[in-house]
């Protein structure tokens, strides 16, 4: 091998291996998505750009109020951002605008504005959650799909911050 190629590996195999490194990790860690609606407002608005990490369900269970990235049960291709409500096994029912799980009335200080409405009750398959956006009354989600629930295989990951147009933590 002559000293030019030589050198030539030396200089460029430094960033093949950080491009390397840099694919791999937005392959299997990172999610991005936008929000295309006012579903989750006000946590998160129009137009904005999240990140999560694929990751976070590897060692542990979703747990309920986590806004999770996964896709929409009747439209596999799209990726859907709403807020875990039912966990599997729970019962879900939404009385005259109020969340009920398992029958206790649940606090939910992320609401855009009162819900309208009753749905339900929805009993929660086990390895599947209840999602709902957090602007209820904008937000077609689990109430209104075909397919009800979402299974654990079809969540990309836990949304834990928007990026754009400004940096905020999510919760």
């Amino acid at each position: 091998m002559s000293g030019n190629v030589r050198r030539w590996i030396r200089e460029i195999l430094p960033y093949a291996v950080l491009l390397g490194a840099v694919l791999l990790f937005r392959v299997f860690i990172l999610i991005n998505a936008t929000i295309p609606t006012e579903s989750m407002e006000n946590t998160i608005m129009t137009g904005t750009r999240v990140m999560g990490l694929k990751c976070s369900y590897w060692f542990s269970e979703p747990e309920r109020g986590d806004i999770i990235v996964f896709k929409a049960p009747d439209d596999p291709d799209t990726p859907y951002v709403k807020r875990i409500i039912g966990l599997p096994g729970d019962t879900v029912e939404i009385i005259d605008g109020q969340t009920y799980v398992n029958g206790e009335a649940l606090e939910e200080d992320y609401l855009a504005e009162p819900m309208e409405g009753s749905f339900g009750p929805y009993e929660v398959p086990e390895g599947a959650y209840f999602v709902m956006g957090d602007n209820r009354n904008h937000s077609l989600d689990a109430r209104y799909w075909r397919n009800t629930y979402v299974y654990k295989d079809a969540i990309w990951g836990k949304v834990y911050f928007s990026y754009w147009p400004r940096l905020k933590w999510l919760k």
